[in-house]
């Protein structure tokens, strides 16, 4: 291994307990490929298993913790106690590689699909039509506001769905507050529009860690993490600038989590509005975070250079990586073996089985051109 990638490979313990052997993280990346009930499905167990060796964690793709806040196709749900046997395979099975296992909890909220639901009713913050195409499904209707009691449900649900992970043997959940989903709903001035006390548009994440919490302290008998994605920036006017992501941290910071996670599809992307600076997004948080909490960079992070140039210049703790591994399982273990020059950089057409990727999700990586590099 070279002498500039051995940070990558530091373990490390986060203030919860739980240890990672390395820097590196799998991004939580949508497979579309849960079985007919929303279950685990043995595809799903395949593509993970083939990429639990390398990395240090491996963040799930997105489960809803309530139906109706499903998002996707063939999206699974931690949404009663009958999918934690799934769940519990799907641990063993990434364990079993080496790699601690975060299950990313989500509701849609506004972006959940209606024909996925089970009223065909999107419910929000507030009743704000969302603007524009949202990757995969274009979402064009008014949700209804939920009721402050309602808000309390979630809340519960999401606990609910703790003690499911808990009890099916992963290492931590991650609050999915990213992307405009439900928790970015509530977080933003565009979507929250509330009278009531949710109208601190921080309170909403707050209460859900604060209910994590309890049902870890009452659930967990091992180390279990809390972790918590956001988007820096939103495209809506009013919508989330770095201002308002800047509140944002410092409540999560004194919420006492054990990362947080940005999203973003750039590493080096630069702000576009709320402040003025030649630095990126990734740095400028890093700077705010001051080392007060991990901090997980992510964007289009393809090779070990700019990984490592992501913990360097990027002050970043960890690096989430998405297409790369998709593309490559074992590209963690090819640079720890110094074999950087045998990583897989694209796939072709007749690639799925070498690569272990569930037929749903090799169907979509044919079909979006431009969304992974495909050589036909």
């Amino acid at each position: 291994m070279e002498a500039n990638y051995q940070k990558l490979f530091q373990d490390y313990t986060f203030k919860s307990g739980v240890n990672v052997r390395n820097r590196f993280m799998m991004a939580p990346m949508t497979t579309f490929s849960a079985d007919e009930n929303d279950y685990v499905s043995e595809d799903e167990l395949n593509y993970y298993k083939e990429r639990a060796n390398g990395v240090g964690t491996i963040i799930t793709a997105c489960a809803y913790v309530s139906k109706g806040g499903k998002g996707f196709d063939g999206q699974m749900g931690i949404d009663h106690d009958g999918t934690i046997e799934g769940l519990s395979k799907l641990a063993k099975v990434i364990h079993e590689g080496g790699a601690k296992v975060v299950v990313q909890l989500y509701h849609g909220g506004r972006l959940a699909v209606p024909r996925l639901l089970p009223n065909g009713e999107t419910v929000s913050a507030s009743a704000v039509t969302p603007l524009g195409d949202r990757g995969f499904y274009s979402v064009e209707h008014t949700p209804r506001a939920l009721t402050t009691e309602e808000v309390y449900e979630i809340i519960k649900e999401f606990g609910e769905a703790t003690r499911r992970s808990i009890e099916a043997g992963f290492d931590g959940v991650e609050l999915h507050g990213a992307t405009g989903y439900l928790l970015q709903q509530f977080v933003s001035p565009h979507s929250n529009q509330r009278k009531d006390e949710f109208q601190n548009r921080y309170l909403f994440a707050i209460k859900l860690i604060d209910e994590v919490k309890r049902v870890i302290s009452e659930h967990a008998t091992k180390p279990f993490l809390i972790g918590y994605r956001f988007s820096p920036e939103e495209p809506e006017t009013p919508g989330i600038t770095m201002r308002e992501t800047f509140e944002l941290l410092d409540e999560l910071m004194n919420a006492n989590i054990d990362y947080i996670h940005m999203a973003t599809t750039e590493a080096w992307a630069q702000p576009r509005r709320g402040i003025v600076s030649e630095k990126s997004r990734t740095e400028i948080i890093a700077e705010y975070i001051n080392g007060r909490v991990p901090y997980i960079g992510v964007g289009n992070i393809h090779t070990p250079a700019e990984a490592a140039l992501v913990l360097d210049k990027g002050k970043t703790d960890f690096v989430s990586l998405g297409r790369a591994l998709v593309v490559d399982p074992h590209w963690v273990e090819k640079v720890k073996s110094n074999k950087e020059e045998t990583i897989i950089h694209h796939l072709t057409e007749n690639d799925q089985q070498k690569a272990v990727i569930p037929t749903p999700l090799w169907k979509l990586i044919l079909e979006v051109q431009g969304w992974f590099p495909v050589v036909r």
